[in-house]
């Protein structure tokens, strides 16, 4: 019963991610796009996606806590029943800790990217402006 638990946790897991990480596919692909040069945003994009997948299965996989049903915590304690009770719980947890660990996941990804874009927009305003010649325009300030 335990192996069964541990597989539905698993495959669980790995559903949610999926949805998750194609949900924001679009998102980080733009912002990747937008941020660094388009033969990197691709790679960065697959990294980030990998990266959610290992977060999203380990967030929702909790393997310490699955062990309760194997292993006694102390040694006066029974051990944990697989009961339908436990299957409910396991799998409403399996589901909030998949969410939670991607949600901080793209938070992070998202915030570093908001630096990064500030950064690259400060650039692109002191880099002066070139006309199709590529003559070095005044600033409307300066006429």
């Amino acid at each position: 019963m335990f192996f069964t638990l541990l597989l539905a946790t698993f495959l669980l897991a790995v559903s949610v991610s999926i949805v998750v990480v194609r949900f924001f596919r679009e998102s980080i692909r733009k912002i990747l796009v937008r941020i660094v040069a388009d033969e990197l945003a691709g790679a960065w994009e697959r990294y980030i996606q990998f990266a959610a997948y290992v977060v999203g299965i380990s967030g929702g996989v909790r393997i310490f806590q699955l062990e309760q049903y194997i292993n006694a915590p102390h040694k006066d304690v029974a051990v944990l029943q697989l009961t339908a009770e436990a299957w409910t719980l396991e799998i409403y947890r399996t589901i909030i800790g998949t969410l939670q660990s991607l949600a901080w996941m793209l938070l992070v990804v998202f915030v570093v990217a908001l630096i990064a874009f500030v950064i690259v927009r400060a650039f692109e305003l002191r880099r002066p402006k070139t006309d199709e010649s590529g003559d070095v325009q005044p600033d409307d300030a300066t006429v």
